[in-house]
């Protein structure tokens, strides 16, 4: 099929699984140039968000997702860790934002947390909250009520990926559904937290299958605010260990696509990029990639270090995104979500 360019960068949920192909399927200059197109129309090209990943409560997770280190299921060699200290979990935030981190995200291996260690995570949230920092979390699966409480301890974004398409789900996932997933999503919109979601790719889908989690995020109304595209780390141990490996530009067309679909969105390059060479990683920074992880390690696999980072960024004249100012714990009224960032050069059409 024919696609407008006139309404590439509309933000719209009503794409077709047709037009998602079609994209995927352009000449691979041509999806880079409108990509960086809409990218302009929404963002500053140059700047990149930056988050840290904390692992705060390791393994021992009952989940049989086949490419989960953390998996009670494999063996892979990971030590199963207790849920963190506060004091302990400030301190790291604290370290991530004087590294230049602007958002702290919590990762914890469960299916769903229980009421009394999420009781001990809202209080992280609090005080990760009070540096000035916006917080995110990872724990599974919530319930509405969970989501609620998660949103008054001052919780800015929840992160739940989808994975895959849900035709190839079954396939990497058989102890939650994907209805499980979405209700997630849902229970987390409808408190007011922002939204991350994205997926992983390298797990032996095809074309179609990224085609398809790209238009179920593209059809999420709103956006995710945050879209993390993930490539496959293969760890030993695994199922999904000896797969074989994703086509670089194929991952790229991915970004470039999540871009022009969810023009406001930021679209983070994530797990997977200490095996990624700088070009590929400037190609995703060219297709609308603008928020990456910060830091050695993502839960329990490997990260570029800060170092190396840096460097990339200032070879590509990138800098990272600066945080609004923020208003002093006692003079808010709530404890309010960060708005979202308005478009660079004027309002969206």
């Amino acid at each position: 099929m024919s696609l407008d360019p006139a309404r590439l960068g509309t933000v719209r949920s009503d794409w077709s699984r047709e037009e998602v192909r079609a994209l995927l399927a352009l000449p691979f200059a041509d999806l880079v140039f409108h990509a960086q197109s809409v990218h302009r129309r929404y963002f500053d090209a140059n700047e990149v968000q930056v988050s840290t990943l904390l692992s705060i409560k390791t393994g021992g997770c009952p989940e049989d997702c086949a490419y989960c280190p953390q998996s009670v299921r494999y063996d892979t060699g990971l030590d199963r860790e207790a849920l963190m200290a506060v004091d302990e979990v400030v301190a790291k935030a604290r370290a991530a934002r004087e590294a230049g981190a602007t958002r702290f995200c919590m990762g914890a291996a469960y299916r769903n947390p229980k009421d009394r260690d999420l009781a001990v995570i809202l209080e992280m949230v609090r005080q990760v909250s009070d540096l000035g920092l916006e917080t995110c979390a990872t724990l599974g699966m919530l319930t509405p009520a969970q989501a609620r409480v998660l949103k008054e301890a001052g919780l800015d974004y929840y992160n739940h990926n989808l994975d895959t398409s849900e035709e190839f789900y079954g396939r990497i996932v058989t102890t939650r559904s994907y209805q499980d997933r979405l209700d997630t999503l849902s229970a987390v919109r409808e408190a007011g937290i922002n939204v991350c979601c994205g997926g992983i790719l390298g797990m032996g889908e095809d074309a179609g299958d990224r085609a398809a989690m790209l238009h179920t995020l593209a059809t999420l109304d709103p956006h995710p605010e945050s879209v993390p595209v993930n490539q496959l780390v293969q760890v030993e141990g695994t199922p999904l260990a000896g797969s074989a490996p994703l086509d670089p530009l194929d991952f790229v067309r991915c970004i470039a696509v999540a871009r022009i679909l969810m023009p406001r969105s930021h679209v983070r390059l994530s797990a997977g990029r200490e095996a990624m060479t700088d070009e590929m990683q400037a190609l995703c920074f060219l297709a609308g990639a603008n928020s990456i992880f910060y830091g050695e390690k993502l839960l329990t696999t490997g990260n570029p270090n800060v170092d190396r980072d840096l460097a990339l960024f200032d070879r590509l004249g990138i800098r990272p995104e600066q945080r609004p100012a923020v208003v002093p714990e006692s003079a808010r009224g709530s404890r309010d979500a960060c708005p979202a960032r308005e478009p660079a050069g004027g309002s969206p059409a």
